[in-house]
């Protein structure tokens, strides 16, 4: 098969488009032949090598596409059913993919939009879950108009949650139509929430990093009420929650997005798509910061 892969770290320009032996599903995994593959900023990480230091690499861990191998024990798809998920491999960055978490397409969905859900689903729910968001909380979002602040605030509002969401003036509508109340990022940034909630929020989550721990904590109530996806040193040093998936993954995710999705209630937006052999350039326009919506690889 066709795979996206590095030899050795550094830009874009590190990136291949190689030959690898086809893989094969094992126990509970399914084997695609992909159509579509996510992109994440986690992978330009990894090709500048500040994830992990062995060599060479494969790439992708997010895909769609139709089954066509079951691995033992599989019987809640059969070949030629269109499903998305995760490679824990990481490598769906590929014509083949064995996946290890997936769930059906949903109807309305194509290829794209299917291979834009994953690592943003996960990792808006992980977080969610992690600060106990239910009905009535008050949750302020850093950053949420990027693709993982987007699913945040669009799953706080299904739980019942008032969602404050910071962001660029020029995004501000965009965050009305996902059910957030707006506001500026920056300084005054605890001026503008409270303008909005003066008794402050119950809960805030950190998408975008920028050093903004101090405030969210000041608008939460302390420490204990804030979760950064963004800010490790910062997390470190005011004893806020850093939210990893190495301490368990939100999979669960997965299977319950479809409905949402056919009901209206949680969308993604593509922003741009590239045929795999053009991965470089995708990793170029990602890494700009420029685009509102997924980076996605065409595949097949």
């Amino acid at each position: 098969m066709k795979a996206a892969r590095f030899s050795r770290f550094g830009g874009p320009e590190v990136l291949e488009i190689v030959d690898l032996p086809d893989p094969h599903p094992g126990p509970g995994q399914v084997r695609i032949a992909v159509r579509a593959a996510g992109i994440n900023p986690s992978d330009w990480k990894k090709r500048e090598g500040l994830m992990d230091s062995e060599l060479p690499q494969t790439m992708g861990h997010e895909a769609s596409g139709v089954v066509d191998e079951l691995g033992e024990g599989v019987a809640d798809v059969a070949v030629g059913d269109r499903v998305f998920g995760f490679s824990v491999e990481g490598a769906a960055q590929a014509e083949l993919a064995v996946l290890s978490h997936y769930a059906p397409v949903p109807a309305s969905l194509d290829f794209p939009g299917a291979a834009a859900l994953p690592a943003a689903i996960e990792t808006a729910t992980r977080a969610l879950d992690q600060l106990g968001v239910k009905s009535g909380s008050a949750l302020l979002i850093h950053g949420a108009s990027g693709i993982v602040g987007s699913a945040a605030v669009q799953l706080a509002v299904v739980r019942g949650a008032r969602v404050i969401g910071t962001g660029s003036p020029a995004n501000h509508d965009y965050l009305r139509s996902l059910g957030a109340e707006p506001v500026a990022y920056g300084e005054g940034l605890v001026g503008r929430v409270r303008a909005l909630a003066p008794d402050g929020v119950d809960l805030a989550l950190d998408v975008a990093g920028s050093g903004v721990l101090p405030e969210l904590m000041d608008l939460a109530g302390g420490p204990e009420h804030v979760v950064t996806l963004a800010d490790f040193a910062g997390a470190q040093q005011h004893g806020v929650t850093f939210s990893r998936g190495d301490a368990g993954r939100a999979v669960h995710a997965l299977g319950g997005i479809g409905e949402l999705i056919e009901s209206g209630r949680f969308s993604l937006p593509v922003a741009r798509s590239f045929p795999l052999a053009d991965i470089a350039q995708a990793h170029r326009v990602g890494e700009d910061g420029h685009v509102r919506g997924k980076l996605v690889l065409l595949v097949g």
